[in-house]
């Protein structure tokens, strides 16, 4: 297992979705299966393609900025800043499972807005 492998292969799977291509994240970077942990999404690759695509058309000026990665065994995690239109901003973390082919498998996220106030002065980064 190519921990630093499979970090590139998040960030691209990840980035080629996000950025309105999910069929194609699917085709390069999924395996036989995919359970999706995330509440909006449906289970399964066909869920992970339907909720992208509708976020494409919805949402087409939409950013994201990968901020950390980190692998451990067959897991990644992602910590990203998204930008969406009305200038909403989020942090997240994404983790996804890798399986014995170098193909992903699982993910689960956490999602939270950036709030306009902070008790302390540091980023959320």
């Amino acid at each position: 297992m190519d921990r630093e492998e499979n970090k590139k292969n998040a960030i691209d799977f990840y980035k080629l979705a996000y950025e309105g291509n999910p069929e194609k994240a699917v085709a390069l970077y999924v395996g036989e299966e995919y359970i999706q942990h995330n509440p909006d999404v449906a289970n399964g690759v066909e869920g992970f393609i339907a909720y992208f695509d509708r976020m494409q058309k919805e949402y087409p000026n939409k950013s994201i900025e990968f901020v950390r990665c980190i692998a451990e065994g067959n897991l990644v995690a992602l910590h990203t800043h998204q930008i969406w239109p009305g200038n909403d901003a989020y942090v997240t973390m994404d983790f996804f499972r890798f399986d014995s082919e170098g193909k992903i498998c699982e993910h689960w996220d956490a999602i939270q807005q950036i709030p306009e106030k902070s008790a302390n002065p540091n980023t959320m980064y």
